[in-house]
């Protein structure tokens, strides 16, 4: 049910203190916001577009491949809670210019490395500083938008992950083809350097009281057991999103003998409609001012796009594409409401502690979510089989967020009828 006029209004006015130019400057903070979390994951997601480059210039067998794209992830798992109770503790601007202006050092460190020890390693460091990003951008956002329109903002934020990575992919192979390996990682690099500079020079905090006087009661985001719930099933809903992102392409090649260009611009298209539908999932959340419901909604959508893909694992090509497309999309779609809810649930002050401690729960539940389909597939001999197996992860968030909905409520209900109250007086 769409959230009342007064409501919105009062929150939007007590959030931005009334003034105008700080009504105007919440959008710096977003697009601030948005070139940390790209840089983040020019990183992260950016490195599997170098593999077959990595490889040839140190000489990698496969599994040490794996090992390389693999370690900027163990980085970024280590130090988000850590990162995120920085932020809380000491604002977002100091935060994320000192991590991501260290990310790009350790980055041009790594370019020079002459060894897989070494590149491994400052891989790692590279993402356990550039981490920083992730947790007090999502911080900063919260901070400066109202209920009113924090979903869409952070889905907005949210669809920079999918973007970062888009260009990264096409950016990164054509430098290293260019000019070198060396290159490609001086515009990693330089990417996080830019992030840094934008927080360091644009991020500030809004000069406003803060809302979040009705979860002064509420235990630590470590202790609460209501958001490592909400982060269990996020996480179990990232791992579809892990599945199909890795054997998108092996599976239309292989399986269906689609070339290997139509098989990624499948999944090209995934990641930009998933990222549009972040932003517009975000929309639909803030006229209801809900959370909860909609990444329920969602979920279940998922579990049954899944298990239709399932259905048509040899059907004709577009039906087949047709229906991967909507369980991909899907599959991104909830992500930035789950942030969303995991901040308000918290409270301003603890903001940054429940975003890195979601971010670090979703990698730990997630992180074998491609090698147990692939085992799915290898053992059953059959797609269709991985694909059902699949279906059942999404179906089990659903259910486990059915308590959520309630908690959901009773948090937010205090900061809703002050803000009526506010309105009224």
């Amino acid at each position: 049910m769409p959230a009342p006029r007064q409501e919105q209004e009062a929150d939007r006015e007590h959030q931005h203190g009334g003034a105008p130019d700080q009504h105007r400057y919440r959008w710096v903070i977003l697009a601030v916001g948005v070139v940390a979390q790209a840089a983040l994951a020019a990183l992260q997601h950016g490195l599997p577009a170098l593999g077959p480059v990595l490889r040839s210039h140190f000489d990698l067998s496969l599994p040490e491949v794996g090992l390389v794209l693999a370690s900027a992830n163990w980085g970024i798992m280590s130090t988000l809670l850590i990162w995120g109770m920085l932020a809380d503790r000491y604002g977002e601007r100091l935060i994320i210019a000192i991590g991501l202006g260290g990310s790009a050092v350790a980055v041009l460190i790594a370019s020079r490395a002459d060894g897989l020890g070494a590149l491994v390693a400052w891989l790692a460091l590279a993402g356990a500083l550039g981490s920083a990003s992730s947790a007090a951008s999502g911080r900063a956002v919260m901070h400066w938008f109202s209920r009113s329109e924090r979903g869409f903002a952070l889905g907005i934020r949210q669809m920079s992950i999918p973007l970062g990575s888009a260009i990264a992919a096409l950016v990164l192979p054509l430098t290293a083809a260019a000019a070198g390996l060396g290159a490609a990682f001086t515009v990693i690099a330089g990417a996080a350097a830019l992030g840094a500079v934008c927080a360091a020079i644009w991020l500030a905090s809004p000069r406003v009281a803060r809302e979040d006087s009705g979860h002064t009661d509420l235990p630590s985001p470590v202790r609460d057991p209501a958001l490592w719930r909400l982060a269990f099933c996020a996480g179990l809903l990232v791992c579809s999103q892990v599945a199909m992102n890795g054997f998108m392409v092996i599976f239309l090649t292989e399986h269906r003998g689609l070339p290997v260009t139509l098989a990624a611009l499948v999944l090209a298209f995934i990641n930009i409609g998933g990222g549009t539908m972040r932003v517009l999932a975000g929309r639909w959340s803030d006229r209801s001012g809900r959370r909860v419901p909609p990444i329920r909604r969602q979920a279940l959508w998922l579990s049954l796009a899944l298990m239709g893909s399932a259905l048509v694992v040899d059907a004709p090509l577009p039906l087949l594409i047709a229906a991967l497309l909507i369980a991909g999309v899907l599959g991104l779609a909830w992500n930035g409401l789950a942030f969303t809810a995991a901040a308000e649930m918290a409270g301003h002050a603890r903001a940054g502690m429940a975003i890195g401690l979601q971010g670090t729960i979703i990698r730990v539940v997630s992180a074998g979510a491609g090698v147990v389909f692939g085992l799915a597939v290898e053992q059953s001999g059959s797609w269709s089989v991985a694909f059902f197996l699949l279906a059942i992860l999404p179906l089990a968030s659903f259910a486990l967020l059915t308590p959520l909905t309630k908690e959901e409520e009773r948090r937010l209900l205090p900061s809703a009828a002050r803000a009526a109250t506010q309105s009224q007086s």
